[in-house]
């Protein structure tokens, strides 16, 4: 019941919001589809435009009291309840929490909604469909599973499992996965094979089990499974137990098929398989498509007609075998002849689409209106490149960029480099208000690089920020950003920043020029990851059933704090913009879990863990007495880290052993021979 539930509500929120959408005059102005706020709150604090803004009110814009012509307060009370006339509204008294259940239209099902065009119709928005949304897994019904869905839907999307392609509008309608019932909400498994690994010689090269239809449509392309069937690297098994009354239609082979049917353990099959035979059902998908694909085991579709999921977006000729149910009897032949390189390709672009696409509903119905959004700003739309390459359309965000060069994941297919310089972010918090000495000097050695472009301080305290002279004179610009004092400002996608790396730092923090150089080299190499210094690492409590959170020195790492790090600018894009605004509000009220939820972030969008470089002893002196001072923040980093695993449905964080230190960094031979000698004092 819950499961149809969520259903429910994932199809009518769809319904609605689009309706709300395409109502808007503007295009521009599609903030549900990207997580975005209205435009002006996207683009407020924009704390560096104040030459756009006043600092003083002209006298005529001043209210007087005694004006005879500024309404009363009684009088502009008045005006604001004529235009807000149900300002008393709730969401128990003015929402509409009526929705219909079109996922299941078999009306052989105890989930089959009847009278659907009439209640359809009288809804007052309906409008004959238009700018609706109808999401449906099953149609049609015992024999001939026909497309019919019982009701008009007029001229609404229709976002549909089993799609025949005769049936399906091209850049209309979408065609979505079939998947069960208690498909998860969020997050998901993983997919069996890990990412960019190559995987053990598989057992068997071919491999289906499942029933078979002794009668009615799809019976005829089941029914002939069993001629591939060698019983070495082949394993075709078919079971006529399906229905009530299958023995009055049993065959010779149904007794023996019935006994080799058992001697095989389906989940053993997948693991053990390198192709999985994805044969029609009654419809034109089945549920084995999407525990192929995670499984790693290449599908070979049996399913003429059947339009693809997503295939607008997914380009399923780099991830499946495309066979036709008349040739059956050459599907070994032609898959033994795919190259070893291309299966690899396969089986990895497999496990790209489970983890992007399929493997939560959250991600199947975001993966539908994405692909809507596409189609209405097309100026700006995803190419099939990002689908089709990590980390997916869904997080290559067009409202940042839909050129390659700025996003951090494609310079490697490119051959190109991130820019050769970083923006230093340093946020400052003293309640003082006043310039410390480790903010000063921080700045020195900054500004100090070779690499540095420009400095920004954002500037957290409650008293105003000090006068320009008071500021230290650098040798790259130096800008003072005002802001809210919130702990997710140090990640807003400020304008200023307009190089691909950012140096993020607290004013507390100390480095030398060294440290900064070398890490930003370090990040060149790696501009998809965190790079930094001080670290934290997390870990699965099994007494508290919980993950647990920790800073002492081990070889395992999985957070690199942002107090001392380099990362690529569009993940300020991504917190901002991607996260919903509840996670947001989560950091801003536990302390340091900005850190966590950023790394959390990357990894999510990454599958990679981040990457330590080199400190200085004394660096790790002074970080190892802040963390002693500070270990009763930790029940908040822990309440932190098991929240964010909650709402992501599963711990993205990965460790890593991996610490990255210069060339003959404390070998015994000259200094001077050394590129980064300054890292070794003390």
């Amino acid at each position: 019941m819950q499961t149809r539930k969520k259903y429910i509500f994932l199809t009518f929120l769809a319904s609605w919001l689009l309706l709300f959408f395409f109502g808007r005059d503007q295009l521009r102005h599609f903030a549900f589809f990207s997580g975005r706020k209205t435009e002006a709150r996207r683009n407020w604090p924009r704390w560096t435009d104040r030459s756009l803004l006043k600092s003083f009110a002209d006298s005529e814009e001043l209210q007087s009291d005694g004006d005879p012509s500024l309404p009363s307060p009684r009088e502009r009370r008045a005006a604001r309840l004529s235009v807000y006339k149900n300002s008393r509204c709730r969401m128990e008294t003015c929402f509409d929490f009526s929705s219909i259940d079109t996922l299941d239209r078999d009306h052989l099902s105890g989930q089959y909604v009847r009278n659907v065009d009439e209640k359809i119709r009288g809804f007052p928005l309906w409008n004959g469909g238009r700018n609706h949304l109808i999401f449906n897994l099953y149609s049609g019904t015992w024999p001939n599973y026909t497309e019919d869905l019982g009701f008009d839907i007029g001229q609404a999307i229709l976002a549909k499992a089993s799609f025949y392609t005769e049936s399906f509008r091209p850049g209309f309608d979408i065609s979505i996965p079939l998947f069960p019932k208690d498909h998860p909400q969020r997050g998901g498994e993983k997919g069996w094979l890990y990412q960019d690994s190559v995987p053990p010689k598989k057992k068997y090269l071919l491999v289906f089990k499942g029933k078979r239809y002794l009668t009615g449509i799809g019976s005829s392309t089941r029914n002939a499974l069993h001629h591939i069937h060698n019983g070495k690297d082949i394993i075709s098994l078919t079971t006529c137990k399906h229905g009530k009354d299958w023995e009055k239609h049993k065959d010779t082979r149904c007794d023996k098929d019935n006994v080799d049917y058992e001697k095989f353990n389906y989940q053993e099959l997948l693991h053990n398989s390198t192709f999985c035979i994805v044969p029609r059902g009654r419809r034109l998908g089945s549920f084995r498509f999407l525990e192929a694909l995670q499984a790693a085991c290449i599908p070979v579709l049996l399913s003429d007609g059947w339009e693809l999921p997503f295939a607008e977006a997914i380009d399923w000729g780099k991830a499946a075998v495309v066979g036709n149910e008349r040739l059956l009897l050459q599907i070994p032949s032609a898959v033994r002849c795919i190259h070893p390189e291309r299966v690899l390709a396969f089986q990895q672009q497999t496990q790209f689409l489970w983890d992007a696409y399929f493997s939560s509903v959250d991600k199947i119905v975001h993966t539908t209106l994405e692909i809507i959004k596409d189609r209405l700003l097309p100026h700006r739309s995803r190419s099939r490149f990002l689908w089709n390459t990590l980390p997916g359309g869904l997080l290559a965000l067009p409202e940042f960029s839909t050129h390659l060069g700025d996003f951090p994941f494609y310079y490697l297919q490119h051959g190109s480099s991130p820019s050769a310089k970083f923006t230093a972010f340093i946020r400052a918090v003293s309640p003082a208000g006043s310039l410390s000495q480790p903010i000063l000097r921080l700045i020195q050695a900054v500004s100090g690089s070779q690499y540095c472009a420009q400095i920004l301080v954002l500037w957290s305290c409650e008293k105003p920020p000090p006068p320009s002279g008071k500021w230290p004179q650098t040798t790259v610009p130096l800008t003072i950003i005002q802001g809210r004092g919130k702990l997710s400002d140090r990640f807003f996608p400020y304008a200023a920043i307009q190089t691909d790396a950012v140096l993020s730092l607290d004013e507390h923090t100390s480095l030398s020029t060294s440290e900064v150089d070398f890490a930003f080299t370090v990040w060149r190499s790696f501009p998809d990851r965190i790079v930094g210094f001080p670290t934290q690492s997390h870990f699965w409590d099994p007494e508290q059933k919980r993950w647990g959170y920790t800073s002492k020195w081990t070889n395992e790492v999985s957070i690199v704090l942002t107090t001392a790090a380099f990362y690529h600018r569009y993940y300020h894009s991504l917190f901002t913009e991607y996260l919903p605004a509840g996670l947001r509000e989560l950091v801003d009220g536990l302390a340091a879990c900005e850190d966590i939820l950023m790394n959390v972030l990357v990894a999510a969008v990454t599958k990679l863990p981040p990457i330590k470089v080199t400190q200085r002893k004394q660096h790790k002196e002074s970080v190892s007495q802040q963390v002693k001072g500070t270990t009763g923040r930790f029940s908040q980093h822990q309440d932190c880290l098991n929240q964010l695993a909650d709402w992501f449905g599963y711990m993205p964080l990965v460790s890593s052993q991996l610490r990255l230190d210069p060339v003959l960094f404390k070998d015994q031979v000259s200094v001077l021979r050394k590129k980064y000698p300054r890292l070794e004092k003390p």
